[in-house]
């Protein structure tokens, strides 16, 4: 089996409400990318990428990318040999994990269905059929979330995770207040600064919210603020998960060494890709840091590819935040969305990532195109 093409298609997707984070924010649409792999036997495979400007490229960079440097090294090879591809890829292009983590995501869809499998069957078998998964209450107008948040519970949604460091401390501590005044204490609250504090005065903002009793509180300051990162996790009772601290394996190591966090938020777009994101995981498994599985903005495809690998990684226990297709985007571009119900995701049990795609919404929200 041989690549003979790869298309790259540059999306825009409408969103229905703006989402606000620690670094910044996004609303009306968000950029993607949706690559498909096809073969000289007529076996295509589907990946996804998406980056945020702000957190750490543009998705005009990941499409680019993909299609001028990446592309090159993977036509006429072997699609199987998943690893060799993706040290190609590495070797091609420094950096852009986005691209990688799309380009691999492709390729081990297009293995699962030459093989009749599913993708979570390729990297060792699951050990759960279903992940909790949480929402983050990140719009800016805290009672329309609330009253999205009572609704959830009465479906029997249990986790929400609380995005700050937008705005004032004071804010914060409102918005947090509100949530506890009108949903109470029987759900499972998780705070995200996404680097929203200085380390200067962390400490002092982080003891104010404990309060609240938060089951973790992520990434309070800036990825490189390693040395705040120890001290807060030293000095809290609430653990301290590491999000943009944490990319690659490097940084799993480094993290683990400095004592920085408690938990580990792994993201297949940080990371580069499954390969990669297992690496992380066995480091922070090691050393007995649970992790959880987090996004950007990424839609269906992407977050179909990493429910296959929290299913097959016992170690990924705090759940999953894959609620953008059913929750915040307009319109998905999947036949039919990866079911989402009473607080889980169910894994996809097809073969690859055993989504399909409606390609008539891919060219509605297509704004560049490269095969």
């Amino acid at each position: 089996m041989k690549i003979q093409n790869i298309e790259v298609h540059l999306l825009e997707s409408p969103i229905k409400m703006k989402r606000s984070q620690g670094v910044g924010s996004i609303q009306a649409s968000i950029k993607r990318v949706v690559v498909r792999v096809r073969t000289d036997q007529g076996i295509d495979g589907i990946g996804e990428g998406q980056a945020w400007e702000v957190f750490s490229g543009t998705n005009e960079n990941l499409f680019h990318g993909i299609a001028q440097y990446l592309r090159p090294v993977l036509l006429g090879t072997d699609p199987r040999d998943i690893p060799q591809r993706m040290a190609d890829c590495d070797r091609a292009l420094v950096g852009s994990p986005e691209a990688k983590a799309a380009v691999e995501m492709a390729l081990f869809d297009l293995c699962g269905k030459a093989a009749n499998l599913p993708l979570y069957s390729l990297i060792g078998g699951k050990v759960r059929d279903r992940i909790p998964f949480s929402f983050s209450i990140a719009n800016p107008d805290i009672d329309a979330d609330i009253e999205l948040a009572k609704q959830m519970l009465g479906a029997g949604h249990r986790i929400f995770k609380v995005k700050t460091g937008f705005a004032s401390h004071a804010e914060d501590m409102r918005r947090l207040s509100l949530l506890r005044e009108h949903l109470g204490f029987e759900f499972d609250l998780r705070i995200d600064y996404n680097q929203g504090l200085q380390p200067y005065n962390a400490l002092q903002q982080l003891r104010d919210v404990e309060q609240f009793k938060p089951t973790f509180i992520e990434q309070p300051v800036p990825r490189d603020a390693i040395a705040a990162m120890a001290q807060i996790a030293a000095a809290l009772d609430t653990p301290i998960m590491a999000d943009e601290s944490v990319f690659s394996p490097a940084e799993t190591l480094r993290t683990v060494q400095e004592r920085a966090a408690d938990i580990i938020s792994i993201k297949l777009m940080k990371a580069g890709g499954i390969g990669k994101a297992m690496k992380v995981n066995a480091i922070a498994e090691a050393a007995g840091l649970p992790c959880y599985g987090g996004t950007l903005w990424e839609g269906g495809v992407a977050l179909a590819a990493a429910s296959h690998f929290i299913a097959a990684s016992s170690n990924v226990s705090l759940g999953c935040e894959f609620y953008m297709p059913k929750y915040v985007f307009q319109e998905d571009i999947l036949v039919r969305m990866t079911p989402a119900e009473a607080g889980h995701v169910h894994v996809p049990s097809g073969p690859g990532i055993g989504v399909e795609i409606d390609w008539k919404i891919v060219e509605k929200q297509r704004i560049a195109f490269s095969a």
